[in-house]
């Protein structure tokens, strides 16, 4: 069984920095992708960034791309989303997901989902 759990998040001032973790446990191979979704109130969920475990290939939102990095600790089975430079409109709460996928990231049915953490930004 696949499984995520999502920390990290908090409260932030504008131009501050934040740390989101996706631990993930369930897989047995690298043919899978992770990808992190945000969801602000009466919005649409939004996908922000996601890797590919086969190809580490990644892809990034237009809306952060610069200020958000991916990454993966292996030995921690964990991956991460660095943001940097936040914004009041990053707010939303923030999720992990797993898709079954051999390569690549973008387009992938992501049907395993762990709990959110919320994310704010004052102005």
């Amino acid at each position: 069984e696949v499984q995520l759990q999502a920390s990290g998040g908090g409260l932030v001032q504008t131009g501050g920095s934040l740390r989101l973790s996706c631990e993930v446990s369930g897989f047995t191979s690298n043919e899978h992708a992770i990808g992190w979704f945000r969801q602000a109130p009466w919005k649409e969920r939004e996908e922000v960034s996601c890797i590919g475990r086969g190809d580490d290939s990644t892809y990034y939102a237009d809306s952060v791309d610069g200020r958000f990095t991916i990454s993966v600790d292996n030995s921690k089975n964990t991956v991460y989303l660095q943001m940097e430079r936040l914004k009041p409109e990053d707010t939303a709460k923030y999720f992990c997901a797993a898709a079954r996928i051999r390569l690549g990231c973008r387009g992938a049915l992501y049907d395993s989902w762990g709990r959110g953490t919320q994310v704010t930004v004052s102005s």
